[in-house]
């Protein structure tokens, strides 16, 4: 059994939890939290799991990185603090862990991450004998695996999109949804997710990812983007209530140019309420899909729902983030110490009936 700790108990933390506890290969062993409302309390209440399994939260990272987990599932936010989760990551790995993580956008394709992210981590692999896979929470095989296996059914492409729509009414991250992406602010608020630059520094590196696999080169990155205010005040679920005028819904897009000409594109639609925008893409049911479209001959269109912790199909596409990463943690301890991208590392079958232990 792989000793594993999850690192943070949020949106991807608690589907980490479940994740790690139904996987036949791994063995939940510590989970670190930053509240101290949570210190002490049974891990599987925090990931809801519907039963208790033994192992109580704590917020001593020295204590638990003591014990020699084989893996860590490193689920704290790195929108925010960026540097803390990289020197976060960069120390379990110099301990000789295993880390997956979404936090590190800047590594989805490692082999172009600038120098400052990717050298402390080499050295870290190199010191400690661990390794590092790191694949997004948008989730990752959406803006990868899934389109490059759906391109490889045509036989000819002249754009490949990749679509995340979603009601952020559902998404249990206050903070991010109002403030880093704006929702129910002034439409004359900069909100930092959206900043000129910032959608091709979290997403370019998946552009480049699927540029690699498809064997061109990227020449530009270009973004697009489209805000719409909210025509009537609206309440949501959990997520409060939104006023009339203010921002509520988001459109854009991170393309790559290949030979002039866009080739490849990243896009989200964001709304917080399903009156807003409604001419914009939207999902077949629910709160939010992925989709892929190869615009080519033929042209082909796949659409995923997933849904987890009840109707939440925001929960569900973290939910799927984390098993691709949970799912890779028994691959990646056998390989040899390095810095993994999705194009390294295989995406597998899982057992089928696999249950919790």
């Amino acid at each position: 059994m792989i000793a594993t700790v999850v690192w943070g108990t949020g949106n991807v933390g608690r589907a980490a939890i479940r994740a790690v506890e139904a996987h036949p290969a791994l063995k939940l062993t510590g989970v670190v939290v930053h509240s101290q409302d949570k210190v002490g309390r049974d891990a599987g209440a925090l990931g809801d799991v519907g039963h208790e399994l033994g192992v109580a939260a704590t917020d001593d990272v020295d204590a638990v990185l003591a014990t020699s987990p084989r893996a860590v599932v490193y689920a704290a936010s790195g929108e925010v603090r960026p540097d803390e989760a990289l020197a976060d990551v960069v120390r379990a790995v110099r301990a000789g862990a295993v880390v997956v993580t979404p936090s590190l956008y800047a590594l989805y394709d490692q082999r172009n991450a600038p120098p400052e992210v990717r050298e402390p981590v080499l050295a870290a692999v190199a010191e400690g004998g661990g390794s590092l896979f790191v694949s997004g929470v948008d989730p990752g095989w959406a803006n990868d695996v899934l389109p490059l296996l759906v391109s490889g059914l045509g036989t000819r492409i002249d754009v490949l999109r990749c679509q995340e729509i979603f009601d952020y009414s559902t998404y249990d991250q206050p903070d991010s949804v109002r403030y880093l992406v704006g929702m129910g602010q002034p439409m004359d608020y900069q909100p930092p997710m959206l900043a000129p630059g910032v959608p091709s520094m979290v997403w370019g590196g998946q552009i480049r990812l699927m540029a690699r696999a498809l064997g061109v080169e990227v020449e530009e990155i270009r973004e697009t983007l489209d805000r719409r205010p909210l025509e009537a005040t609206v309440d949501t679920r959990t997520m409060g209530s939104f006023e009339a005028g203010t921002q509520g819904a988001v459109r854009f897009e991170v393309q790559g140019v290949v030979d002039g000409v866009v080739r490849i594109v990243i896009e989200h639609v964001t709304r917080i309420h399903p009156a807003c925008a409604p001419d914009w893409p939207t999902p077949p049911s629910g709160d939010g899909a992925h989709r892929v479209i190869v615009e080519g001959r033929p042209r082909i269109e796949v659409t995923l729902e997933a849904t987890d912790e009840g109707e939440n199909r925001s929960a569900g596409g973290n939910a799927t983030a984390v098993g691709r990463l949970v799912g890779a943690i028994d691959w990646l301890a056998a390989a040899d110490p390095g810095l993994y991208d999705a194009l390294d590392v295989p995406l597998r079958p899982a057992t089928l009936g696999r249950t919790p232990r």
